[in-house]
């Protein structure tokens, strides 16, 4: 079956330092086959995207990216510049190829600029944020520039994992829980959880949120969402599982388990979930044959792998 993938990396040489920061622990032969394919927009992407079954993919540059750079000029003219060097590497392929922006959230009205250049200049497909911008979360009022342009053009925000601003004290001695393995699920959870309690969707209707790893627990924990906020007397136009079911998607990325695929399809309904695989960091092959194998009904397998995507990002 053929399938559009989402959460698919790449790296641009501007922001190469950035990652590389971050694979201090990883096993060199693991950095250097992850760093091959963050590299390559040709021929050895396009053949692992065929060998899944991938005929689309929306690339965007590995975290974090400029959401760690303390100075502003500087993430400006970076994440521009990525975004040029970007658009300029998938134009060969670009009806296979497509881009999320890479924004510097530093300044919010320039960064809605940049959004609204790369979506009408360069066709992107929206934006990909790598968690909070220097330890500011996107729920903050200063980012409603941003937010309302995203709404204006109605393309989706991606929120990818970050490691928090400061390590919790709780995986002290546990490093293989900090990350992947745990530690950003917390994280990247609790962002969309201060996006949806500080009213972001309530100033912003429209908004649109994409979220891997099956939505980070989102689809898991409604009812408790729901009943907890109403303990608190937290002060909402709808439930919290409304703007959940409503404004966000949650992709496959990363995850290839029936069960909590299964949750999130009876949580979000068929509509609301994406195919994706976190490429290069998981393999397309293992996703694409999941997504192929997973015992749903067609009509679920065809709106994950493909209709969802090409309605929502107009890749008809």
């Amino acid at each position: 079956m053929k399938k559009i993938a989402l959460e698919e990396h790449c790296m641009v040489p501007g922001l190469a330092a950035y990652w590389e920061g971050t694979m201090a622990d990883v096993p060199k032969e693991i950095y250097e086959r992850i760093r091959t394919r963050l590299f390559d927009y040709g021929e050895m992407r396009l053949r692992e995207m065929d060998e899944a079954g991938i005929a689309k993919s929306i690339l965007s540059v590995a975290g974090p990216g400029v959401q760690v750079e303390t100075n502003t000029a500087t993430a400006l003219k970076t994440a521009s510049e990525a975004n040029d060097h970007l658009a300029a590497q998938i134009a060969p392929n670009k009806d296979r190829l497509y881009a999320f922006a890479h924004i510097a959230l530093q300044d919010a009205h320039a960064a809605a600029k940049e959004l609204e250049r790369c979506v009408t200049q360069l066709g992107f497909k929206g934006a990909l944020i790598n968690g909070h911008s220097i330890g500011h979360y996107l729920d903050e009022r200063q980012f409603d520039p941003f937010w309302a342009k995203a709404e204006e053009l109605q393309v989706p925000v991606y929120l990818h994992p970050a490691d928090p601003p400061v390590q919790y004290k709780s995986f002290d001695g546990y490093d293989a829980l900090r990350r992947a393995t745990w530690g950003w699920t917390v994280e990247t959870g609790t962002h969309v959880l201060r996006m949806v309690f500080g009213g972001v969707f309530d100033r912003f209707p429209k908004a649109i949120l994409a979220v891997g790893h099956l939505g980070e627990t989102m689809p898991f924990l409604l009812w408790r969402l729901d009943s907890r906020a109403k303990l608190y007397g937290v002060k909402l136009k709808r439930e919290p599982s409304d703007y959940i079911r409503e404004n966000m998607y949650a992709t496959l990325s990363g995850m290839y388990s029936a069960e909590p695929f299964n949750c999130s399809i009876a949580a979000l309904g068929q509509s609301r979930v994406m195919f994706s695989a976190d490429y290069p960091f998981e393999n397309w092959v293992t996703a694409g044959k999941f997504m192929d194998d997973v015992q749903v009904p067609e009509d679920v397998r065809s709106a994950v792998a493909w209709s969802n995507a090409a309605k929502l990002f107009r890749l008809e």
